[in-house]
């Protein structure tokens, strides 16, 4: 029968630059969001080049010091901003069906759907998936949120009950494909039908 993906697990903050008591108020919230929102209008424009400290801080009407206590780099703002999209798929996900007997079938219809969604906006695709390419040690909790949301969003498609590590294991290998065959997307060194391909056979492989 047709599953239909839930989530009850939580993703914690894509914000790690700031200790908790130091997010609690709604102001800060709002502040952060605005930060996020201006990020991506700018990467959706431009691309990763045209996200710059000081542009971001002036569209998010935030001091430029305030910006970077949240975040002391672009690098860690495309990646929290890459967080929030996968958070926002998965928020999608949870209000639709997600296709398909198999946990292969359901996990090709996720990637599917969390794919185009990345293709519609090329630049904000090339600059979130740069910046997660780049990041080093210092954006080692932005990455970490990443794949935590990635991997969830994955094993959720293979079953509704609690994740196996096996099945763990497999959400990151796909993961890792989907991501490096994204960055290959926005270099023009694929195509949207190579991706497809690509993962296609990559999903069968391993749940097939």
């Amino acid at each position: 029968m047709t599953s239909t993906a839930k989530t009850n697990a939580s993703t914690g903050n894509v914000l790690n630059t700031l200790a908790d008591d130091e997010l609690g108020s709604a102001a800060q919230r709002d502040r952060r969001k605005r930060i996020i929102d201006a990020t991506v209008a700018l990467a959706s424009k431009g691309g990763y080049d045209a996200v710059q400290m000081r542009t971001v801080a002036e569209r998010a009407d935030v001091a430029l010091g305030t910006l970077y206590r949240y975040f002391p780099s672009k690098i860690h703002l495309l990646v929290s901003s890459l967080a929030r999209e996968f958070e926002r798929a998965q928020e999608r996900l949870d209000r639709a069906t997600v296709r398909g007997e198999t946990p292969y079938e359901r996990v090709l219809f996720v990637l599917g759907r969390v794919t185009r969604g990345m293709q519609r906006n090329p630049h904000l695709a090339e600059a979130m998936t740069r910046a997660f390419m780049f990041a080093d040690a210092s954006a080692a909790a932005e990455v970490d949120t990443v794949a935590r949301l990635m991997e969830g969003m994955f094993t959720r498609a293979m079953s509704d009950e609690e994740p196996t590590d096996e099945q763990k294991a497999i959400a990151r290998v796909i993961g890792d494909v989907w991501l490096s065959n994204l960055v290959a997307w926005v270099t023009r060194r694929a195509s949207a039908t190579d991706v497809s391909n690509r993962l296609e056979l990559t999903v069968r492989l391993l749940l097939g």
